[in-house]
């Protein structure tokens, strides 16, 4: 994959953007994450979570907690633990339950060694100072605290860039089209351990690989149409392409 051009990162880490549109309700973010039900293996992200917590004792905090899918599943398995949820944006954060604020990774609103655990679960790609953030998270968890990070890799979902370069093409009738925006290039699986060394001493990395398989269209094209919120980057008619999409997929079945 190549480098993400100042566009792209400009696109994809718009604070404007982000709360307002993207993350604005959890509708998108919804699409996105329930693709993976049709994983295989399946792997249940929030108790792996919860399980490399189990020696984490005190306060966690949820750095881009979007919907608070995680929190819930850790208040739920560990209530001895402070939870609080921090996000970017506003509207997300209102049916997430229990403590939660409106904070910017880069400047978190937490005292120096306040935290025992954080997550920054699939949210780094959007922040515009990644080697910052990457500061506040060491900043805030205490010496033998821990770090969850998420991410996808760079070769995620080839299969899904392939099919809108293909409807893209159709649409303008070039053939090809041009690929759909990445979320996750500017801190993808191959580019986290480089980053997060550069403030903690011991990086562990767990890559978990499956295939999905999907027989409707409609959770794939949900899952692309997610992308709405950076639509005029996609140098195409975003809409059209969805459909176009939605067709090679009837199609294939």
């Amino acid at each position: 994959m190549t480098e993400p051009s100042a566009a792209h990162a400009a696109a994809v880490t718009d604070r404007g953007r982000l709360a307002g549109s993207a993350y604005s309700t959890d509708r998108d973010l919804v699409a996105r994450q329930s693709l993976y039900q049709w994983q295989t293996p399946r792997y249940d992200l929030p108790g792996i979570v919860a399980e490399q917590l189990s020696g984490v004792r005190g306060r966690v905090v949820d750095i881009g907690c979007g919907n608070g899918r995680f929190i819930q599943r850790l208040r739920d398995e560990r209530p001895d633990l402070a939870l609080l949820g921090l996000d970017i944006a506003p509207g997300i954060l209102a049916s997430v339950l229990g403590p939660v604020a409106v904070a910017d990774a880069t400047r978190l609103p937490l005292a120096t060694g306040s935290a025992d655990g954080a997550l920054a679960l699939h949210m780094l790609y959007h922040v515009p100072d990644i080697p910052q953030a990457v500061r506040e998270l060491s900043r805030v968890v205490t010496r033998d605290g821990l770090v969850i990070a998420s991410t996808n890799s760079d070769r995620d979902k080839a299969e899904l860039d392939d099919l809108w370069q293909r409807a893209a093409g159709d649409v303008l009738g070039t053939g090809r089209g041009p690929a759909r925006i990445s979320l996750s290039a500017r801190f993808s699986l191959e580019k986290a351990t480089a980053f997060l060394g550069e403030e903690f001493g011991r990086v562990e990395t767990t890559e978990l690989s499956g295939t999905i398989t999907v027989h409707d269209p409609e959770p794939v094209v949900a899952y692309m149409a997610s992308y709405r919120a950076w639509a005029d980057q996609h140098d195409v008619p975003f809409e059209a392409t969805i459909e176009r999409a939605r067709t090679i997929l009837v199609c294939r079945r």
